[in-house]
Parts: structure tokens; C-alpha cells; sequence
């Protein structure tokens, strides 16, 4: 029996610090959650703007697919929407290049590798002679992914590369693999190969959800976030939006954690048993090289483990910045427009989405004024150098507005009647090498953890699924400090599925 209930800071409200605070609260540990924007969600969060004639509007910071397979994320929703009755299914995620041709995941097989195979025989950028001339040995890591192995394997590999080396047709590298890729907001020649690999693993040879997906039927904030911060409030979370964490100190001799704390010009500190860290990576960065965390105290750690571990998350990168451009339209959208299409070699864009398909908010706005809401998107958009980042930005959103032109024609005749755009660059990084070095959920100092899509957990998890897995970790962490049961983590197997096929993979990767 504790003498007294446990409190705990979480720094942090997106997708990682709701799970961990969620996990921390149903324990009966006391938490103050402290969110730097006036709302929930991190980079899922939704808030409300005005368009020029005064109209409110649901705004976010663009598409987020909710796949079948992030079971741990939907563990979280869950606690609020016990069925899980605001995520609605998106059938279809088609894909379309400058060449028009056009992939789909209509229809295909769940069971792995049939998934896969029908995939690539059913696309138009592949043909049978082009399965034949896949180069076995260097696409083996695809079908042997085990995690972390996988990462020793191919970290320090690009994403393009390794797709070149196994043979892929060039049209197929577009329309697939760098579709999936550019979803880490960086572009392939950047990103490791072992984070596409991996990807690979769960949403084809890992599971049987396959790709598709669901997607919120209002609002981030209207259908998620605010049912959550709801349900966190009778278990007796402290929200504290608005309010940014500058750094948090420890008490040596006690043990306890000060939490530096200001908002609207008025500066707090918050006493806490233990934090979680859960910002994104350039607050991660700046509250870490802020705060005085004296020696290590945990006993695995060695005396140079604290400034080994600062390096570490100062090394933390950032991907470039990406662009969201919400227009709305003063005529609908065909009507046999997909709710969601993923472009390649269609630069700048990268996806267009027709909100009021689905978002109760979007769809009530185009039944009033008979038009439509769309939303373009523009991953890796990283300013030239030389060249002024506002005129960057607007030559970005006319080059993503002519692309919807091209691909959907009726709206070249639509005229614009709102535009809500967001200019962003606070993605984490996946580059080459990165995962040896990258910070995981515990840290040299008791009582402190880390949690974020950015953080290293050796689970096979990517995106919203890494956020919600080391959120739950982090709780756990902290629980078992204390004797405390923590909470159940769920993922697609941590290595091939199929053992005949792993294999063969196996055997391929040595021979090469």
C-alpha cells in the first residue's frame, strides 16, 4: 500500500501524453497535463477558425489515416468511444501518378503474402516479367523484418536506395513505396530504409488488417479528443492548455521533480513525483538542454549516462516542413471523387481529401452553400535556399491548387470562398543511422520517461501507433516504480509471420 497517491506531470497532450496520462490515471496516480496550444491532440489536434464571412469551421493540421492494425491507439480511443462509433471506414485508398495510372486496395486478400502479391500483380505499374526481375536477395529484409534487427540491418540504407537495388519498376517506386515513404514527411533519399521495411511489415506481411483505414466523422477535437479529455477529467487529470513547459529540475535529495511552467506571461512550478516528456522534438530538445536533472539515478546507468542521453535527444531531427491547404469551394466535387487519393510524381502534392464525405462539420458547411471542402497536402516541402520562405509557401499552395485542378477539373471553375492553410515543421526525423542513437522511454534519471512518435521503442509500431505504444510504455515505467499493475500492449508480431517464407528471406540475406 502507497502512503500516499503518486503525482506525475505530462508534458506533452498529443497522442503519446494522452495514453500515458490515461495510463497513469486509471491507476489512480494523480496527473497534471501541460499543453503548450490551446488544445488537444499534438499534431491530431482540431481546433475552430472563422472563415472571411465570420462562418466557424473545424481546422487541423491535415489527413490522418486511423489503420486497423494501431491497436494500441484505438486501446486509447476506446475509453471514450467505447465502439469506436466516431471512426467511420474509408473502403478504398487509391493512388494515382502523373501517368494516370492508378493503384487500389479495394477488394484485396487480408491473409499475408497473398495481400501483398495480389497487390502487385493487380497494379498497373507492375508485370509479371518485373516480379521475375526482383532482385530476391535485396528485397529478403522486406519478409524477414524483425524489430529491431531490422534497424541493424538497413539504417543506415536510404529508403530510394534500397528500393533501387531490389529492382523495382521506376513507375511502381512512385505510386507505392514513395507514397508510404513521404508519409514520414521526408522525402526517400532521406529516410532510412528499415522505417519503409518495417512499414512493409505492418500493413502487408505483419497483419491482416492490410490498408485499410478509418477516419474521424467530425473534428479531431469534436470526435476525439474532447470525448477523451472528458473522460480523463472524472479520473482526476488537470488539463493545462495553453501553458508551455520551459524546463523541470530535480531534486537530488528528495527525489521530486520541479516543473517550470508559464502561461499568458505568468510563470508556475509544478512538484511532482515523476514526468513524462512528451512534446514534439524541438520542445523535447529545448526542456531537456533547459533543465537541471543532477546525477543519474538510475542504477543501470554509468556516470557519463546523463550526458551521453543529453546528446542523444539533442541530436533528435526534425523532418521538413510540410504544407495543408484547406479550401472551401463554392460547387461539390464530382460525386465519384474517393474521399481520399494519394498522388506520385504529382509534385508538390501529395494527396488531396474531400472532408465533407466524412466530417460532420465540413459536410454540413457544403449542404448549406452547395460546394465542397477540400484538402491539399504537401509532405517534405522544404524551403530552397535562397528563396523566401512566404513566397515559398505561396507558390506551394498555387502549384498544390493547380495539381487539384488537373486531377479533379470541375473545381478549376470553383470559386475559392475560405482558405485555411498551415506551415509546419516539427515531424521527427527518421535519417540515416539514426535509431542506435535515438532516445528510448526510460532515461538515466528515476521518475523521468519519454514518450512521442520521435522516441525509439523496439516494437514494430510507426506514426499515431509509435505515439499511443510509448505513451502506454511510459505509464508503465513509472507504475512499476511504484508496484503498480500497468497496461497490456498489443502489436503485429515482432518478426515474419509466415515462417517459410522468413526463411527463405533469411537464407537470401546471407547468400548476397
Amino acid at each position: 500500500m502507497l502512503p500516499r497517491r503518486p503525482r506525475v506531470a505530462v508534458v506533452g497532450g498529443g497522442i503519446a501524453g494522452l495514453a500515458a496520462a490515461t495510463g497513469l490515471a486509471e491507476r489512480g496516480v494523480v496527473v497534471e497535463m501541460f499543453e503548450r496550444e490551446p488544445y488537444l491532440g499534438g499534431r491530431v489536434g482540431g481546433w475552430r477558425e472563422a472563415l472571411p464571412d465570420g462562418t466557424p469551421v473545424s481546422m487541423s493540421r491535415g489527413f490522418h489515416a486511423f489503420f486497423r492494425q494501431y491497436y494500441n491507439l484505438r486501446s486509447l480511443l476506446r475509453r471514450a468511444d467505447p465502439g469506436l462509433e466516431h471512426l467511420v471506414a474509408l473502403e478504398d485508398y487509391p493512388l494515382v501518378d502523373a501517368d494516370g495510372r492508378r493503384d487500389t486496395f479495394r477488394g484485396l486478400p487480408r491473409t499475408p503474402p497473398w495481400n501483398a502479391v495480389a497487390f502487385a500483380l493487380r497494379s498497373p505499374t507492375f508485370r509479371i516479367r518485373d516480379l521475375l526481375h526482383l532482385d530476391a536477395g535485396a528485397a529478403a529484409p522486406l519478409a524477414a523484418v524483425s524489430v529491431p534487427a531490422v534497424y541493424e540491418a538497413l539504417d543506415h540504407v536510404d529508403a530510394q536506395s534500397f528500393v533501387t537495388d531490389v529492382n523495382f519498376p521506376p513507375a511502381a517506386r512512385h505510386l507505392a513505396f514513395e507514397v508510404f515513404s513521404r508519409s514520414f514527411f521526408a522525402p526517400p533519399s532521406t529516410m532510412s530504409a528499415a522505417e519503409l521495411a518495417t512499414m512493409f511489415h505492418i500493413y502487408f506481411l505483419g497483419s491482416s488488417e492490410g490498408l485499410m483505414f478509418d477516419v474521424p466523422d467530425d473534428g479531431f477535437d469534436a470526435a476525439l479528443w474532447e470525448p477523451l479529455r472528458h473522460y480523463l477529467t472524472t479520473r482526476g487529470v488537470t488539463f493545462r492548455t495553453g501553458t508551455s513547459v520551459s524546463a523541470v529540475q530535480r531534486d537530488v535529495e528528495s527525489g521530486l521533480f520541479h516543473v517550470d511552467h508559464s502561461s499568458g506571461g505568468t510563470r508556475g512550478s509544478a512538484t511532482v513525483d515523476g514526468v513524462v516528456l512528451a512534446p514534439d522534438v524541438a520542445g523535447l530538445r529545448s526542456i531537456v538542454a533547459g533543465s537541471g536533472l543532477g546525477a543519474p539515478s538510475s542504477a543501470l546507468a554509468g556516470p557519463d549516462a546523463l550526458d551521453r542521453w543529453r546528446d542523444d535527444v539533442a541530436a533528435l531531427g526534425s523532418a521538413p516542413p510540410f504544407l495543408v491547404q484547406r479550401l472551401w469551394l463554392d460547387r461539390p466535387v464530382r460525386a465519384d471523387r474517393p474521399p481520399f487519393l494519394g498522388t506520385g510524381g504529382l509534385e508538390p502534392l501529395d494527396n488531396v481529401s474531400v472532408l465533407d464525405r466524412y466530417e460532420r462539420d465540413a459536410a454540413s458547411w457544403a449542404a448549406r452553400h452547395d460546394g465542397s471542402v477540400v484538402e491539399l497536402h504537401a509532405y517534405s516541402a522544404a524551403v530552397p535556399d535562397g528563396v523566401d520562405e512566404a513566397d515559398w509557401t505561396a507558390e506551394l499552395r498555387q502549384r498544390c491548387l493547380a495539381r487539384l485542378h488537373e486531377l479533379y477539373p470541375e473545381t478549376a471553375q470553383a470559386r475559392i470562398v475560405g482558405e485555411l492553410v498551415q506551415w509546419r515543421a516539427d515531424c521527427p526525423m527518421f535519417g540515416l543511422g539514426d535509431f542506435a542513437r535515438r532516445p528510448t522511454v526510460d532515461t538515466p534519471v528515476d521518475g523521468l520517461v519519454l514518450a512521442g512518435d520521435g522516441i525509439r521503442i523496439d516494437l514494430p509500431v510507426a506514426l499515431m501507433e509509435r505515439a499511443a505504444s510509448t505513451g502506454w510504455q511510459a505509464a508503465n515505467r513509472l507504475l512499476a516504480g511504484w508496484g503498480l499493475a500497468g497496461h497490456p500492449l498489443e502489436t503485429v508480431p515482432t518478426s515474419g509471420r509466415l515462417g517459410p517464407l522468413r526463411r527463405a528471406a533469411e537464407y537470401a540475406m546471407r547468400a548476397r
